[in-house]
């Protein structure tokens, strides 16, 4: 069988940019090159696309393919009767026809179903969730809508924006402190912060709008946060049940990716009829927000055993250390397994 061409994404003007090319790095090391062709396409903060040659496995150190290597300009051809990608060689374009694209593209402008909308209506296969579980999973209220409508807990929360923090601020006092203040639509918990006290609210909200122009003010569930990876379309596999375990108030940036005091455990230290009922509250978000191809499920396990969602990652870490790949080697599957089923699926 001949080999099929696949492009993989990453960087994006995304607050998470860097966070992308670690997990490109990893995906393009582990893509099977006796199965799939190939093609790297860089985008930069400020969002021009480009074709990167050179060494590839180098993505993910800091900037370095926007240095060295030629850089293609590359465009998506949207026309479905020549699907690809359009390279500027000189003053001529080239299309460059391939069969999947898998946009490793962590935050907004990537992972919110503005690149998935594209690709869908260029006919090109995308890996990974589509447009309509991109964008829901991206923004937290309305994630948290559509699973509490399933049947899954949800913590109690308010939105706001810049016009309507006072009547916010109000109704967050209904729900009691500690509070958790996030952008309604960001990840890699960029402009989260744990609030203690009414008079240190106002800052909070302004750090969430400094990333998106709506936020979300949310309760703290007691006890500890979970998670679930998910894999597949009709019939679904599921990893083992992960645990985070903190020494601080919140698994942020730096904890997720610099290093820090938090431990994760894989397979979480439960019961097996609880690690099975986070399964299933998994599986039902998954469904419920219509996800495909894969995403990690986000839950709290409350002291008394209660399971309240958190959210959804449809383009969760895929490094050497993140959590996803960690799950599914928990059930065998390494992640070159795992890359290959996802194109699989996608094609």
């Amino acid at each position: 069988m001949s080999k099929k061409t696949v492009a993989v994404l990453f960087g994006g003007a995304s607050s998470e940019y860097r966070v992308s090319l670690w997990s490109a790095a990893s995906v393009l090391k582990n893509l099977d090159r006796e199965k799939f062709d190939v093609i790297p396409i860089g985008i930069t903060v400020s969002g021009d696309w480009y074709r990167v040659t050179g060494d590839v496995e180098r993505v993910g150190s800091d900037d370095w393919w926007e240095n060295v290597g030629e850089l293609i300009p590359v465009a998506v051809s949207v026309s479905r009767s020549a699907p690809g990608f359009l390279e500027l060689r000189g003053s001529e374009w080239r299309r460059v026809a391939v069969d999947a694209v898998f946009p490793v593209l962590h935050g907004r402008n990537g992972e919110d179903g503005t690149v998935q909308g594209m690709l869908e209506l260029a006919g090109i296969p995308v890996v990974g969730c589509g447009t309509l579980a991109s964008a829901v999973g991206m923004d937290k209220e309305r994630a948290h809508i559509l699973a509490n409508a399933a049947g899954v807990a949800v913590p109690r929360s308010v939105s706001f924006t810049a016009g309507d923090r006072k009547k916010a601020v109000t109704r967050a006092a209904r729900i009691g402190y500690p509070l958790f203040v996030k952008p309604a639509r960001a990840g890699s918990s960029c402009g989260v912060t744990r609030v203690e006290r009414p008079e240190d609210l106002p800052a909070a909200m302004t750090e969430a709008l400094a990333y998106d122009d709506r936020g979300l003010i949310e309760q703290a569930i007691p006890g500890v946060e979970v998670g679930c990876a998910v894999m597949g379309r009709e019939e679904l596999t599921v990893g083992r049940v992960d645990e985070i375990e903190l020494t601080g108030g919140v698994f942020d940036f730096r904890e997720k990716y610099v290093g820090g005091s938090a431990m994760i455990h894989i397979p979480a230290p439960i019961a097996p009829e609880t690690e099975r009922q986070i399964a299933d509250a998994a599986r039902t978000v998954y469904r419920a927000l219509d996800c495909s191809g894969f995403a990690r499920v986000d839950m709290f396990l409350t002291p008394g055993g209660d399971i309240v969602f958190n959210e959804v990652n449809t383009i969760p870490g895929l490094t050497a250390h993140s959590r996803f790949p960690a799950m599914m080697r928990g059930i065998g599957l390494d992640l070159s397994d795992v890359l290959t089923a996802l194109v699989e699926m996608a094609l």
